[in-house]
């Protein structure tokens, strides 16, 4: 019996949903390999039944545990390949750490680098740290495409419905997410990076090419893995193979 394929799981953004990657996911899919879109929503907007204020478990310990029960329910048996985009890229070393299955690869799709155990707000810029502190209200964030003006998703999704259904998924997420802690866990295996938005993840590629991870350049935006999935695709896995050849 041949082995199981591998599968890409592609993890959308905290500040996002999965709407952001299900195009890149068909295009995937289309090509004969198996993708899967987890929805780790329900970690970012819920907090465990009977929980108190300060009594909810941890919000990355809640987006592990949301992301092992959908790949573990919904994933093939074979292997599997974790891709992060943006704000996931420092996820995913815990999100495979959660899995009891094989992980080949990670690879972050424009996006910011793993930094365990240092908080989101350690490793953004002053000046990011500061609007978000101003825009905080009830506790929570506004919706990520409510933190710039003009809106940024007009530009950069032309298509109105799925720029519809990008915008209405975007959760109001804990404004407590932004100091806390990312578990401290280093993934020991094969990633790399496939850059879109050269001006606002250039300098997160080059950190990758410094510590010796294969970079990829497609020019694009931030948002093509939703707008234009098909070439995003065709890089995304010509680099996973190269990580998992062998």
């Amino acid at each position: 019996m041949p082995p199981s394929p591998t599968t890409t799981v592609l993890v959308h953004s905290p500040f996002l949903g999965p709407s952001s990657l299900r195009p890149l996911a068909a295009a995937l899919l289309r090509q004969g390999r198996p993708a899967l879109v987890p929805d780790l929503r329900p970690a970012l907007t819920q907090r465990e039944a009977g929980a108190g204020a300060g009594t909810a478990s941890p919000t990355h310990q809640r987006l592990a545990a949301v992301f092992a029960s959908v790949v573990d329910t919904n994933a093939t048996s074979g292997p599997l390949v974790l891709v992060g985009h943006s704000g996931a890229g420092p996820l995913l070393p815990s999100l495979a750490a959660a899995l009891d299955r094989p992980v080949l690869a990670l690879v972050l799709l424009d996006a910011e680098l793993p930094t365990p155990g240092r908080s989101w707000n350690q490793t953004a810029s002053a000046e990011l740290v500061t609007l978000l502190r101003g825009l905080v209200a009830d506790d929570h964030l506004p919706p990520w495409s409510a933190w710039f003006q003009p809106d940024p998703l007009p530009e950069l999704v032309d298509d109105p419905a799925l720029r519809e259904r990008i915008a209405r998924e975007q959760p109001r997420v804990p404004a407590a997410f932004l100091d806390e802690p990312r578990p401290d866990v280093s993934w020991p295996g094969r990633i790399g990076y496939l850059l879109l938005s050269a001006t606002a993840y250039g300098d997160a590629a080059r950190a990758a090419h410094r510590a010796g991870w294969p970079v990829r350049h497609l020019p694009g935006h931030h948002l093509a893995s939703a707008t234009e999935p098909g070439p995003v695709a065709d890089a995304l896995l010509a680099l996973v193979d190269a990580l998992t050849a062998g």
